[in-house]
C-alpha cells in the first residue's frame, strides 16, 4: 500500500461513515466528502481532509470510493457537474452502492472518457457489520484493478468476493443477496404474524426458528431485534424497496422468472406507499402486524 498516498470516500452514512473511519490512520492521507456536516466531525478529528465537493476530494485522492444511497445521487456524484469525472487525480473509482449492473456501466463509461477506470465494489451486511469490520466486500472488475483495490477492501471488511472481471458483475450479486435476504423477511414477518395471532409465545417462535429447517439470517438476527421492539438495525425501508425493484428489473432483462419475490416485494413496496419508508426496514414487522391485527413481542421488550 506505499504507492497509495491518497484516497477518497464520498458518502459517509450509516454504512459509509464506519466503513471510511476504518481507513483513518493507515498510512495514507484520507480524503472525505458528504454534505452533512455532523457526518464529518470524526474525520477532521482523526485527521482526514474534509473537502466540500467530489469534484474537489477527486483533484486530491487517485483511488475515491462511493457508498451512496441512490442511482440518482450515485450518478451525479460521479458524472454531475461537481462530480469526480472532473477530478485531475483521480485515476481508480470504487463503486460501492447499490445500483444496478446498467448504472454502473454507465458510470464506468462516462469515467473513461477521461481515463479514469472503476471497479464495482458494493458490500452486504448491514450497519452492525459495517461497524465491526465484519462486512462481506463483493468486487468485480480486471483483474490489475481488482489486485490494486482488495488491500484497501480488506481493511474495511471481512472478506473480499472477487465475483467477475466485468464490472456490475458484483452488482448482480448483491442484488441476489438483498432479494433473498428481503424476501426471508417478509416471510418470516407473516409467518410470525401467524403465529402470534394464534396465540404462540414470540421468544419461544424465535428459539425454535434459530434451531429449526426455518432458520435464517434474515429472521434470526436481524427480525430478532424488531421482534424486541429494536427498529434500528441500520437501514431505511426505501432502500431495501429500491433493492427490490432494482432485482426485478435486472431479472426482467434477463428473462428471469421470480414470481415469489415480485410478491415480497409488492409487500416492500406496500410498506413504503404506507409512509414507512424513512423508518428503518425492520419496520416491515409492524407493516405486517398491522395488516394481520396482531403483534409479535418478546416479553423482554
Amino acid at each position: 500500500m506505499n504507492s497509495v498516498e491518497n484516497v477518497g470516500f464520498l458518502g459517509l452514512g450509516q454504512m459509509g461513515g464506519p466503513m471510511a473511519e476504518r481507513l483513518l490512520g493507515q498510512g495514507f492521507q484520507l480524503h472525505v466528502y458528504d454534505p452533512s456536516p455532523a457526518a464529518l466531525e470524526a474525520f477532521v478529528a482523526g485527521g482526514a481532509v474534509v473537502h466540500d465537493s467530489p469534484r474537489a476530494l477527486a483533484n486530491a485522492a487517485s483511488i475515491v470510493f462511493a457508498c451512496l444511497p441512490s442511482r440518482e445521487i450515485s450518478l451525479a456524484v460521479a458524472l454531475g457537474p461537481d462530480g469526480v469525472v472532473h477530478g485531475s487525480a483521480i485515476r481508480l473509482y470504487a463503486e460501492m452502492s447499490t445500483i444496478g449492473r446498467d448504472m454502473v456501466v454507465r458510470i464506468g463509461k462516462g469515467l473513461a472518457e477521461k481515463g479514469i477506470e472503476i471497479v464495482d465494489a458494493p458490500i452486504s451486511g448491514g450497519a452492525p457489520a459495517a461497524r465491526a469490520g465484519t462486512l462481506a466486500m463483493l468486487v468485480s472488475g480486471s483483474q490489475p484493478l481488482v489486485e490494486r483495490v482488495s488491500p484497501l477492501l480488506a481493511r474495511i471488511g471481512k472478506e473480499v468476493f472477487v465475483m467477475g472481471d466485468q464490472p456490475g458483475m458484483a452488482q448482480i450479486m448483491k442484488i441476489v443477496n438483498n432479494v433473498v435476504m428481503a424476501t426471508n423477511m417478509v416471510v418470516c414477518s407473516e409467518a410470525l404474524a401467524m403465529g402470534a395471532k394464534a396465540g404462540l409465545d414470540s421468544d419461544m417462535m424465535m428459539r425454535l426458528l434459530d434451531a429449526g429447517t426455518g432458520q435464517s439470517f434474515a429472521c434470526s438476527k436481524i427480525l430478532a431485534r424488531a421482534v424486541s421492539r429494536q427498529f434500528n438495525y441500520g437501514a431505511a425501508l426505501a432502500i431495501i424497496e429500491k433493492d427490490m425493484a432494482l432485482g426485478l428489473d435486472e431479472a426482467n432483462l434477463m428473462e428471469v422468472t421470480m414470481p415469489t419475490i415480485e410478491r415480497a416485494r409488492d409487500v416492500w413496496h406496500a410498506a413504503y406507499e404506507a409512509g414507512r419508508g424513512r423508518e428503518d426496514f425492520t419496520s416491515i414487522l409492524k407493516f405486517v402486524e398491522e395488516e394481520n391485527g396482531t403483534r409479535v413481542r418478546s416479553r423482554a421488550a
